[in-house]
């Protein structure tokens, strides 16, 4: 095998993605849709590409929305195994009983974070210098809201949670991608098992060996609507190379428009934005910038939406006016409703006519 790959990765995507709702009243975080397929279809296509060939999913009890990622992975030459957590084990004790399957090292990230780390660069890092456990760190400006990694050269000595304004120099975080061997995990027999507040400070405690890489690159988490719409902005205009965005080519001024999709030549659409297959825009609607129509959704004409992002079959009507709407599959918006700035559709919904929505607010589907 090579220096710079594993076999394996273990994707933890067992959160219950509150901050979201009301998008995942129906919809596991992972799996929500991101530029136009669900997030962690891009995730395992950058595994793919990086060597990855076994991918590991660790859920919550629920394993059957996952199923539907099993085909499109399948064309990746990745296999595809999901592994559930019938009770919250916490954020290492699901990994802990896959590694236990393991004879090699093997990537560890989360299923909510977006980022272009480098895969394989963590991986020789950890090979080269024969860790126990390798953590990609980000920096950040204020240490004191985080747990903070303290480096002796590229090797973590120390874990400090939360140290006091102007108390420490070192300005990298966990930043939730690990390489591990899977002998880390012998000291814990089963039950809840916390990476942070265990197996990494307790490996320390033991004289086990974490090396570390620090990414400097994009690490963002999407966990609010806030977060999810700015995460749309920096993969739409290219910050980090997103799978499903670049299968569409750019027209110019990130400007992207699926070869299905009907847009109007007198509609206005300011990039970056990307227009999926099937969907129509009217005449003299304005889509952008940082913009997603779904596929087989409808912008009627002369609709303003900057900010939008709509998932498929969503229907907005002609004249509609909104700022940062995050749209769910099937929604609908009538043309004569007041929608605020950074409003949030749950599948299904709809907006009728007269309606008024204020800014931020969050309408659940009825059944929910």
């Amino acid at each position: 095998m090579s220096d710079d790959t594993v076999k394996d990765a273990l994707i933890v995507a067992g959160g219950r993605g509150t901050r979201l709702q009301p998008l995942t009243y129906d919809t596991p975080k992972p799996l929500l849709p991101f530029c136009g397929e669900p997030f962690l279809v891009g995730v395992i296509r950058r595994l793919a590409a990086a060597g990855v060939v076994r991918v590991h999913l660790v859920v919550g009890q629920d394993t059957a929305p996952f199923d539907a990622l099993t085909p499109v992975v399948s064309g990746l030459g990745v296999e595809l195994a999901t592994v559930p957590e019938p009770e919250p084990l916490d954020t290492a004790g699901g990994v802990r009983e896959v590694a236990r399957g393991l004879d090699e090292p093997f990537l560890v990230l989360n299923g909510d974070i977006l980022t272009d780390v480098d895969f394989q660069a963590a991986i020789r890092r950890h090979r080269e210098t024969e860790a126990d456990a390798t953590l990609v760190l980000t920096r950040v400006e204020d240490n004191s809201t985080f747990g903070v990694c303290v480096r002796d050269g590229s090797r973590i000595v120390a874990f400090v949670e939360k140290p006091e304004p102007g108390t420490l120099d070192d300005d990298t975080i966990n930043a939730g991608t690990y390489v591990l061997n899977p002998d880390v995990f012998e000291p814990y027999d089963g039950g809840r098992l916390s990476f942070e507040r265990q197996v990494f400070p307790e490996l320390l405690e033991r004289g086990g060996h974490i090396e570390s890489v620090v990414w400097d690159g994009v690490w963002a988490d999407l966990g609010t609507p806030d977060r999810f719409r700015d995460g749309h902005a920096m993969a739409l205009a290219g910050q980090l190379s997103w799978p499903s965005v670049e299968t569409v080519a750019d027209r110019g001024n990130g400007v992207r428009v699926a070869a299905g999709a009907d847009v109007h030549e007198a509609a206005d659409l300011r990039g970056p934005v990307l227009v999926l297959d099937g969907a129509v825009v009217g005449a003299g609607a304005v889509v952008g910038p940082n913009a997603v129509v779904g596929r087989n959704a409808q912008i009627g004409a002369g609709a303003v939406l900057p900010g939008l992002i709509a998932h498929d079959e969503v229907v907005i009507d002609g004249g509609a006016r909104a700022i940062d709407l995050l749209a769910g599959p099937g929604s609908f918006v009538d043309g004569a409703c007041w929608l605020g700035r950074g409003v949030v559709l749950g599948s299904g919904v709809r907006v009728e006519a007269g309606e008024e929505l204020r800014n931020d607010e969050r309408r659940p589907p009825a059944e929910a």
